[in-house]
């Protein structure tokens, strides 16, 4: 097994199971929104809401209508696609990018399952702010996906900045 291997599957696998594992918990325990359960108040809250539309709450159904959500998911699979070829295609060695695309697709994978399994939407419940002023709430996968986004962007500026110059 690769170097990228070691990282990249364990990352993906345990993003994937603990956000499936998170989501279910929150949907069986939790009531759904707007009520709230505080974990660290008033900053980290546990709130249940699905979410039908892209990161950030960018509604796609008026402009889709019943075509939203088919045209999510085949958007997200194409991603994931994409992801799993930028793996194959990094370095034996590439640990740092493998660690980013295993984040990026465990995410990517855990939200997929939920656009199937849910038609209200992904499940988020991660509600973060002050009194009033709060983040957009989220899940894991949302996390994971951020912190893998990053550290791509951050392999990538790198490799950028050490090429010699032609």
């Amino acid at each position: 097994m690769t170097p990228k291997a070691r990282v990249f599957w364990p990352l993906l696998l345990a993003l994937f199971v603990s956000d499936c594992s998170t989501k279910e918990l929150a949907v069986d325990r939790l009531a759904p929104a707007p009520e709230t359960h505080p974990v660290i108040d008033p900053f980290v809250r546990l709130t249940v809401v699905h979410n039908p539309d892209t990161a950030f709450g960018f509604d796609l159904r008026p402009y889709l209508g019943n075509f939203a959500r088919p045209l999510m998911i085949l958007a997200v699979a194409a991603i994931v696609v994409v992801l799993l070829r930028l793996y194959r295609a990094a370095a034996p060695q590439a640990r740092l990018m493998a660690a980013g695309l295993g984040l990026a697709v465990g995410g990517a994978i855990g939200n997929l399952v939920d656009r199937f399994r849910y038609p209200l939407g992904v499940v988020d419940f991660i509600d973060v702010g002050i009194g009033s002023h709060r983040f957009w709430t989220f899940n894991l996968a949302d996390a994971g996906i951020t912190l893998g986004a990053l550290l791509i962007a951050a392999v990538l500026i790198r490799e950028d900045g050490v090429r010699p110059a032609t």
